[in-house]
């Protein structure tokens, strides 16, 4: 607040120095307007000689005056509270003495008092303008009396005397109005500028304060405004926006915008404040994007929200969480005991050689279905912990070849069914060992059991986005593409295809992952099936 009064104060100096820059400019024309008249006068010889001279030699001493004047002004030196007085003064005598001297008052020079008065006034923003009035009444009168003494005058001089005297101090009076109105109008112009900057700046901090991303385009896509998380969202560098295009910036964002428009074209314009939702993928963001006009017509540009999508998702799979890990903590303990006894009991009628054939298939039916709920509890149970996150630093090149290794052993499968495609970036990243082994177990174990188990069917790709940091982990394979009406359903827990399974492969992958920081998700494809899980990396 006070940096903005003094940028106010010192701006209101300057344009004073300016006015009265333009004033010397002005009084340097008089001085030499009225030198030159004189002096033609003087060649003429039809006037006084003497008084002639007289006025020439005054004349041309004032426009030394003049000059030095501006000099002095156009270094602004020395302060303006003094330089402006004296100048005015020596104006005013100046004035008045060729009055006396030409012995007339209607001459032509009281107009020039009252625009010296006026300009003095109008400078110094009112202040003294009743003191020059004064000074220059007094003069007046004072000249009009010893012309009265030493010459003879007709009664009309007096009146001219009077009303030239009247006017000075009108026009003073005139000019201090004037100059204290133009000072509230500065004053209120200036409090309203900061009032709109201190709301800019209210405006700015809420809008990077804020989760979503915001962006401000004008009708020329030129972007006025972007928040931090609007850069993130888009991976741009901080003050790489300036005097971009939105098109520069995000040509997918800018077809969005496009249709928008089009769509409200469409509408009656009492429609037009309404959003319009979209989901687009940008630097490997699923993002929401919404639009509303920044007037009541869309000519004026628009405003841009983005919303992480998957922030939404982990917000309602962490409220599911939540509901479940309730429910399913106490269910799978009292699950557990009595299903371990007829696990133990099963296992001891298995013992028994006389067993009929028919029995002895009901048995291994119990014992198979026994170890898939076993297999269920533990899942849940899984779930339960997936807060309780060991993470170290991982050097991801290193780990992934040992899991590549020890899945196709484990597995029995060969280097020529299943590809790996590893860039040795020297990348590291944040993460508990033993759920990303989980997850990429659960994919690849599920890419295989799906694919055509031919060579090249299933194949784990890991890329390095040099820009934003972030890595892409895919798992893909070449069996059938999975329907589009079940695609959404896939990380729904207890959601499966098969008969034999639990439904919380996938499910358990998404939550161990996101546990992490990071985001897997299911990426459709024309002719094969591909998961793609996205994560930092670290920071060492």
């Amino acid at each position: 607040m006070d940096s903005n009064n003094a940028s106010t104060k010192q701006n209101l100096k300057d344009a004073r120095w300016n006015s009265l820059k333009l004033y010397n400019g002005y009084r340097i024309f008089i001085a030499i307007t009225v030198l030159l008249s004189h002096g033609l006068l003087q060649k003429l010889g039809n006037f006084n000689i003497n008084t002639v001279q007289f006025i020439f030699t005054i004349t041309f001493a004032y426009l030394i005056f003049s000059l030095v004047a501006a000099l002095l002004t156009w270094l602004e030196k020395p302060r303006l509270e003094i330089a402006l007085p004296t100048q005015i003064l020596t104006d005013i005598a100046f004035i008045l003495l060729l009055m006396h001297l030409e012995k007339a008052s209607n001459n032509g020079f009281g107009l020039l008092l009252v625009i010296t008065i006026a300009a003095a006034s109008l400078i110094s923003n009112g202040r003294l303008a009743l003191f020059y009035a004064a000074i220059a009444t007094i003069g007046i009168l004072i000249g009009q009396f010893f012309t009265s003494i030493f010459s003879p005058t007709d009664a009309d001089s007096y009146t001219r005397a009077a009303m030239l005297s009247a006017a000075c101090f009108a026009i003073a009076w005139l000019a201090h109005s004037l100059a204290t109105r133009m000072q509230q109008s500065e004053a209120l112009a200036s409090q309203r500028g900061m009032d709109l900057q201190n709301m800019a700046q209210v405006n700015a901090l809420i809008a990077h304060k804020i989760e979503d991303g915001v962006l401000v385009i004008d009708q020329d896509l030129v972007i006025k405004h972007i928040n931090l998380q609007a850069q993130s969202f888009l991976d741009i560098e901080t003050e790489a926006w300036l005097n971009q295009r939105l098109d520069q910036i995000s040509p997918a964002l800018t077809n969005l915008y496009f249709d928008w428009l089009k769509s409200q074209g469409k509408q009656d314009t009492n429609a037009l404040t309404q959003q319009q939702i979209n989901k687009i993928n940008i630097a490997s963001r699923e993002l929401k994007v919404s639009f509303l006009p920044v007037s009541d017509t869309t000519d004026q540009g628009a405003v841009i929200f983005l919303e992480d999508w998957s922030h939404m998702h982990t917000q309602s799979h962490q409220v599911k969480l939540a509901a479940l890990g309730r429910l399913t903590a106490n269910i799978a303990h009292e699950i557990r005991n009595p299903l371990s006894a007829i696990g133990h009991a099963n296992q001891l009628l298995q013992e028994d050689e006389e067993m009929p054939p028919a029995n002895m298939r009901m048995l291994q039916i119990i014992g198979d279905n026994v170890q898939r709920l076993d297999q269920i509890i533990k899942d849940v149970l899984e779930l339960n912990r997936r807060d309780r996150t060991n993470q170290e630093i991982i050097h991801l090149e290193n780990f992934i070849t040992d899991f590549y290794n020890q899945f196709c052993v484990v597995e029995n499968i060969s280097s020529d069914h299943f590809e790996l495609n590893l860039e040795d970036h020297n990348t590291s990243i944040l993460f508990d060992r033993r759920h990303l082994n989980q997850i990429l177990w659960n994919l690849c174990r599920n890419g295989w059991r799906h694919s055509l188990q031919k060579a090249g069917s299933l194949r784990l790709d890991i890329q390095l986005n040099m820009r934003s940091h972030v890595i892409t982990i895919e798992v893909t394979n070449d069996g059938e593409p999975i329907p589009e009406s079940i695609s959404s359903s896939l990380f729904e827990p207890f959601f499966t295809t098969e008969e034999t399974g639990t439904g919380l492969g996938l499910y358990i992958s998404r939550e161990l992952a996101e546990a992490n920081g990071a985001n897997l998700k299911y990426q459709p494809t024309e002719d094969r099936t591909k998961f793609v899980m996205l994560l930092k990396k670290a920071t060492i």
